[in-house]
């Protein structure tokens, strides 16, 4: 007999990108990690942690980062709940809002974690599938009538983002929990934060990982009315941000100069990749995130992904069949985007 629940014990778990071993001089742009280091700043406030910290518990709402996120965002404090991480919030999220009677949707393919927590609730999960131009399906999502949508705006592995007015209109129909999930939002053009100023029912998801270059350290946040996220905080964990994380947060996040800078670079840098994969005859959609999606045209994808992890180049080849031809590149260095692309021109042949 099991000792756990049917939905644990038939659970596909969520498998994160390969990490090599460490040591290993790889190149990895397979987990769209930011290629830059973060903040200065964040390096000397590391400096001079005080350890007496680490004795004592943290603020349970991080109210610190909170505060910064606050003056950055230019909304009141009280719409931020940070997390550890943003894959903390979406736990929260679907714990607190899905269930066997209450349902999900999202477009697809799109990230994987949102199947693995909605089979750990036990909740109906309705896919509506893009087309090849990841076109947000939003008269599809919205007539399901799920208890929470979820969008990844922009999304992975595609990289393509809907509107803001193609996403208030979903807003406008959607009855439940509309989410949307901007972990890549600083390398996009839009944003969804104006719709959480206009409608109780919407949340929007951020992460310090990708474009402040902190995926190591856990810190993620929510923005929405208090009404909504009083629901999330009742199921969080206790001290869910640690104190060294959320010091180091608020000092990130506060230094928005350095952050544009780098995302600006990344920016400019994927235009450049995707014009040299284009020029290979790759297939490359159009991304705005830190990454790009790449369909080869001249072999397997997935004997592509093998060929470049044999030579220490790291990609993201996802073994289902909408994305079987195609490869996920995280935007490296000027450097690292140069080593891959000259691989690809022996490879890709």
């Amino acid at each position: 007999m099991s000792r756990f629940r049917p939905e644990i014990e038939s659970l596909e778990p969520y498998v994160p990108g390969e990490q090599p071993a460490a040591g290993n001089n790889v190149i990895k742009l397979n987990t769209n990690e930011n290629s830059f280091p973060p903040s200065p700043r964040v390096r000397d406030a590391l400096r001079v942690i005080d350890t007496d910290q680490l004795r004592r518990y943290p603020q349970p709402f991080a109210d610190d980062f909170r505060a910064a996120a606050s003056e950055v965002l230019g909304v009141d404090k009280t719409w931020i709940l940070p997390g550890n991480g943003s894959d903390d919030l979406l736990t929260q999220l679907f714990r607190a809002v899905t269930g066997p009677k209450r349902g999900v949707t999202y477009p697809a393919p799109t990230y994987v974690l949102y199947q693995t927590l909605a089979n750990i609730q036990g909740c109906a999960v309705t896919e509506v599938p893009y087309d090849d131009t990841y076109a947000l399906p939003a008269s599809q999502l919205a007539d399901v009538g799920a208890a929470l949508t979820i969008i990844a705006n922009p999304n992975s592995p595609s990289g393509t983002a809907a509107s803001p007015s193609e996403l208030g209109m979903l807003a406008s129909r959607v009855k439940g929990i509309l989410a949307v999930d901007e972990a890549y939002v600083e390398f996009s053009t839009g944003s969804a934060l104006d719709l959480v100023r206009e409608h109780d029912h919407v949340i929007v998801l951020r992460t310090l990982s990708k474009s402040h270059g902190l995926a190591g350290l856990r810190l993620g946040f929510a923005i929405a009315q208090p009404s909504l996220l009083a629901g999330l905080a009742k199921v969080k964990d206790s001290y869910n941000v640690d104190a060294i994380a959320a010091h180091l947060g608020t000092v990130a996040i506060r230094d928005v100069d350095y952050t544009r800078e780098v995302t600006e670079r990344i920016v400019t840098a994927r235009s450049q990749l995707t014009s040299t994969l284009e020029d290979l005859d790759f297939y490359v959609w159009p991304s705005q995130a830190n990454f790009i999606l790449v369909r080869p045209s001249r072999c397997s994808a997935e004997d592509l992904y093998k060929a470049l992890k044999s030579r220490n180049l790291f990609v993201r080849y996802f073994d289902e069949p909408r994305l079987a031809n195609t490869l996920r590149i995280t935007v490296g260095t000027d450097e690292e985007n140069h080593t891959l692309t000259e691989t690809l021109k022996e490879l890709h042949r």
